[in-house]
């Protein structure tokens, strides 16, 4: 019998604990936006985009500090996110696991949008998603 219990200790705990997590509820009056871009703005490559936050912190991916997240920039995303599922990583969809609050990105000439998400520890959108308003800039020559 405690053979037993030990064997089902063991492999609860090497399953993800994503599984028995659920979502990670985001904080009451949490606020992402753009600090340096504003919806229709022309600008000039590269880009500078500052992220702004208000009532949760930021920190590191793999950090399960409460109240607290890190950053993803969507670039020219129109398919919404899976709030269930990790945030993609790709030339579209980038991560700030570092705590970064601001990046410079190379965009082409013409129209784009970016889009602000807050991730938690596992790069898992929070619930309700924290979500920037998507905002369309203008890249010139």
């Amino acid at each position: 019998m405690i053979s037993r219990r030990v064997l089902l200790a063991a492999t609860a705990v090497s399953l993800p604990l994503r599984a028995f997590a659920g979502p990670t509820p985001a904080g009451k009056g949490a606020v992402l936006y753009f600090i340096t871009l504003r919806d229709g703005q022309k600008v000039r490559s590269p880009v500078t985009v500052r992220f702004g936050l208000k009532a949760m912190g930021v920190t590191h991916a793999g950090d399960t500090y409460p109240n607290s997240g890190h950053h993803h920039l969507l670039i020219d995303v129109s398919e919404p996110l899976d709030p269930n599922d990790t945030i993609p990583s790709d030339k579209n969809h980038l991560h700030f696991g570092a705590g970064q609050t601001e990046t410079t990105i190379e965009l082409p000439p013409g129209p784009h949008t970016l889009q602000l998400v807050l991730g938690d520890a596992n790069h898992v959108p929070f619930d309700p998603p924290l979500v920037s308003r998507k905002i369309r800039i203008i890249v010139t020559k």
